[in-house]
């Protein structure tokens, strides 16, 4: 996107574009227990393939919103960390997953009724 278009994207966009699919909600969640092995946010997130899991795990890093650490040892170990701007970005969903935990039952429900 060139800076001229910056100023007419929402800040709501941006953040979609950050965070939206399936499995990034999630990363972001793993993340912000503490630095994470890949092995480790597999177990946690059961369900995800290793292959989505590494795509969703580069664009967050892209974005610069996670940082991969490699360790030179043998074999190399990776860690996965949020940055400041993951960091920050985590606290602002906390309203969202506080929104979740209490309208759960209502919107379960809903889902459930509606599929």
């Amino acid at each position: 996107m060139s800076s001229d278009a910056d100023h007419d994207v929402c800040g709501m966009s941006v953040a979609i574009d950050v965070v939206g699919g399936k499995w990034k909600l999630h990363l972001m969640w793993v993340l912000g227990l503490g630095p994470q092995r890949f092995g480790q946010i597999r177990k946690l997130l059961t369900g995800v393939s290793e292959k989505v899991l590494s795509e969703n795990l580069r664009q967050l890093e892209g974005c610069g919103v996670v940082h991969r650490e490699i360790y030179p040892e043998i074999p190399p170990r990776v860690e996965y960390s949020l940055t400041p701007l993951g960091e920050e970005l985590r606290v602002a969903l906390l309203p969202l997953e506080a929104w979740g935990d209490k309208n759960r039952r209502e919107l379960l429900g809903n889902l459930a009724s509606a599929s």
